[in-house]
């Protein structure tokens, strides 16, 4: 499957979070203030759940909207797979 425009995206987000989660580990290791530690946290948790979020959304605007458009699945198995991804929302 193709790369979908949203993805350049998700992966900068990502990587963003990715780098959070480089400092939360430092900031532990250095004994920060847990409340900061929990902020910068919720903070990982977020950027990720929305990535997540937007790459459902794309799946759904594209590769179901593509499957039923052209046929390339039967109509049960696009509604299969549309349950299936939606259970990550």
């Amino acid at each position: 499957m193709s790369i979908h425009n949203s993805h350049p995206d998700i992966i900068k987000r990502l990587k963003r979070a990715e780098g959070h989660l480089k400092s939360i580990i430092v900031m532990l290791e250095d004994a920060r203030p847990c409340l900061d530690i929990a902020q910068q946290l919720q903070a990982v948790e977020s950027a990720v759940a929305n990535a997540k979020k937007v790459l459902v959304h794309d799946h759904i605007d594209h590769c179901l909207e593509h499957a039923v458009r052209e046929g390339s699945q039967s109509a049960d198995e696009t509604i299969k797979e549309f349950k299936q991804i939606t259970k990550y929302l």
